[in-house]
């Protein structure tokens, strides 16, 4: 699918990626589920979220955080009070080290838990995505704290682009787990 340019598409986008990450996570056996993440093997995945993350708790604990990023954000400055998408000490050359961050942050959250979080989280990112118009979501220049891009394309890489991510670690981790599975 492409990436959403409207308020509709971003709606439809996030929901069905939601729902197909869901749907994908209520399959995953329990050989999955306890088989820690190892994709040092494959060459192709080089980026250091292929490291990072060993196991599910981990992925669901990176989309929250992310949605807390742009949830917070929004809030902060519709209060007035201005606020970047990153935290401070951050920035778009150094997220890669938040990422750590947030990874630390919850090694003692339990996968229960952070399902739990996730679940609440998109609820509230898609309440507020509905909350704006199509022109305000998709027009540069409308939020002073948006810079150059669009408050959508905060929406549409926090939600359906970040759901995505996690499907196809999460494919790629059931390939590995079921290539080494002995028969």
């Amino acid at each position: 699918m492409a990436r959403p340019q409207t308020k509709s598409d971003m709606i439809i986008a996030a929901t069905e990626s939601y729902a197909k990450l869901m749907n994908l996570i209520e399959g995953m056996t329990d050989a999955e589920l306890s088989t820690e993440f190892d994709f040092s093997k494959d060459e192709n995945k080089k980026e250091a979220h292929w490291k990072r993350d060993k196991n599910l708790r981990d992925i669901l604990i990176h989309l929250y955080e992310w949605h807390q990023l742009l949830i917070a954000c929004i809030e902060a400055n519709n209060a007035g009070e201005h606020r970047t998408f990153l935290p401070e000490g951050y920035t778009w050359r150094t997220y890669g080290d938040m990422n750590v961050m947030f990874w630390d942050r919850h090694q003692s959250t339990s996968l229960s838990k952070a399902k739990n979080m996730l679940m609440k989280s998109h609820e509230k990112l898609m309440g507020q995505m509905k909350t704006y118009t199509n022109e305000e979501l998709f027009s540069k220049g409308v939020f002073a704290w948006t810079g150059g891009t669009t408050l959508g394309s905060y929406f549409v890489s926090a939600a359906s682009s970040h759901y995505d991510w996690a499907i196809k670690k999460l494919k790629a981790h059931k390939k590995m787990v079921s290539r080494n599975r002995v028969v």
